[in-house]
């Protein structure tokens, strides 16, 4: 059955955070170059996508886990598998690899899921697309506000290269994540559309999930919900929502107020596991969190829901539970 379809007969669940989960393997140095890339100029621990070559068991485990504890999509490790992000690694030449090798890590858990529990259930490779680490709207110096280090082509250019990989490697969707500069979201967008045009292949659905920073309702680069909502919206997509940021009982205004501005769209949301701690880690529980999310599902504001930073296959677990039983958020036509 198509995504589509299934949206409008259930709430789909999406899958957690992934450096959470690859944090708690304590990787070395060494673990992250691999055989691959030992004698490489520039240290490589942190590069999490990079694991999808080096260390493809680690990331195929976390998404099986995912799998078994009830998610019905898994976004691919790409986060940062892009052009631009990979040059601080210095990175750049090995975009296609390590996007193919993430597709790859995602359909061999679920083909071991399949094979294990002998399920056929519908599951779905969601190919992630990031920000990337430079925006098109402000300016890295406060002395020069109208100086960028990124030109719209250049952002394009690179996102282009990894949509290309990610169709390639046989993802269901593509999912541009984590918005905070609107006008990078629209290189990606554009990126996105080119390529199918180009290729001719059928269009893969598209969610667009943007990042409200804090109780102002803006994203970083300044927008609110509504203005970010309309300067996408022209993309069509199967769905756009909210991800990151913030934990669900800080989100939950912007859930109900995107619920209402994109009523002919289903709504995808996965916040973090509550906010940071004096640490930085995330300490909301997986029973708090879902409380939440099951409110927002009762409300009738969601159609897909997940966890971003801090959650874990835990949480993700209690919030398939907890709204297995609630119908999925109608859409108006």
């Amino acid at each position: 059955m198509e995504l589509n379809e299934l949206l409008k007969k259930n709430i789909l669940i999406l899958d957690g955070a992934m450096g959470t989960m690859i944090q708690q393997y304590n990787l070395r140095e060494e673990d992250f170059r691999g055989k691959v890339f030992g004698s490489h100029n520039i240290d490589l621990k942190g590069n999490n996508d990079l694991l999808n070559i080096t260390q493809p068991d680690i990331i195929t485990e976390i998404h099986f886990n995912y799998l078994c504890h009830g998610a019905d999509i898994i976004e691919t490790n790409t986060f940062n598998s892009n052009a631009i992000s990979m040059a601080d690694y210095d990175m750049q030449n090995y975009i296609y690899e390590i996007n193919i090798a993430a597709t790859n890590c995602a359909k061999t858990a679920i083909s071991n899921y399949q094979e294990k529990f002998l399920k056929l259930t519908p599951k779905f490779i969601a190919g992630a697309i990031g920000p990337l680490n430079k925006t098109l709207s402000l300016s890295p110096d406060v002395n020069k506000p109208e100086y960028r280090s990124l030109s719209f082509n250049e952002a394009k250019d690179a996102y282009s290269e990894q949509i290309k990989a990610l169709v390639d490697g046989g993802v269901d969707l593509f999912i541009i994540e984590t918005i905070f500069d609107t006008l990078n979201a629209k290189a990606a967008i554009y990126a996105y559309l080119e390529f199918f045009e180009q290729s001719k292949k059928p269009k893969l659905p598209l969610i667009i999930s943007g990042t409200i920073t804090d109780a102002s309702g803006r994203t970083l680069s300044g927008q609110t919900l509504e203005a970010f909502f309309i300067s996408i919206q022209h993309a069509q997509p199967l769905a756009i929502g909210l991800n990151c940021a913030l934990g669900a009982l800080q989100m939950t205004p912007f859930v109900k107020e995107l619920s209402n501005l994109a009523k002919s769209y289903f709504i995808s949301v996965y916040p973090n596991a509550g906010l940071p701690n004096a640490l930085g880690a995330y300490d909301e529980s997986p029973e708090t969190m879902s409380q939440c999310i099951a409110e927002w599902a009762k409300e009738g504001w969601v159609n897909m829901v997940g966890g971003c930073c801090g959650s874990t296959p835990k949480h993700i677990k209690a919030i398939a539970d907890a709204v297995k039983l609630i119908k999925p958020r109608p859409l108006l036509s």
